[in-house]
């Protein structure tokens, strides 16, 4: 079977909170997630003030990104009423490199384009590279004065974490 990109199903909730946190431990280990482990784990949370998209083959869910489609919601990290954002994309760490991010962060951005919305943002970690790349190759660019740094204070870390904001003009 072909991959597909479709809403996720509440039966499927375990299995894509589990696979974001994989995926974001295989890039910053077990103990850098900083007391995000229970948000990434909370896809019921998720799904109850946006969309949640599933990339799946046979059966399988590849990967899972959370669509923001406006400033107004719990899960909105931005103010502009012209934009829609992209949330915890994530694909399991063996299925990495076959399209699955892809074909979810295009869903977002048709969807984006659907609403009428003028811009699609997002933040990403230094941690992140190989999305940051899949993010240039679709048309995003750096959006350094949406920037985000949170206090290591707040994170009980050595350093502060800063997430990295990127546009898509549609």
């Amino acid at each position: 079977m072909p991959l597909t990109v479709r809403e996720a199903r509440p039966e499927e909730y375990a299995v894509i909170g589990q696979l974001t946190v994989d995926a974001y431990e295989s890039l910053v280990g077990p103990d850098g997630l900083h007391g995000y482990r229970n948000e990434l784990l909370d896809v019921a949370g998720r799904a109850s003030c946006g969309a949640v998209l599933v990339a799946v083959d046979g059966g399988e869910v590849l990967g899972a990104v959370g669509y923001v489609a406006g400033p107004r919601t719990a899960m909105s990290e931005f103010a502009d009423d012209d934009a829609c954002g992209i949330r915890m994309l994530a694909v399991a760490p063996r299925r990495q490199g076959h399209g699955a991010g892809r074909a979810l962060v295009e869903a977002c951005l048709e969807q984006g384009r659907r609403e009428g919305r003028r811009r699609v943002l997002l933040h990403s970690t230094p941690a992140m590279a190989v999305a940051r790349g899949l993010y240039s190759r679709l048309g995003f660019h750096r959006a350094a004065t949406r920037d985000v740094v949170i206090p290591k204070e707040a994170l009980d870390a050595d350093e502060p974490l800063v997430l990295l904001a990127y546009e898509l003009v549609l």
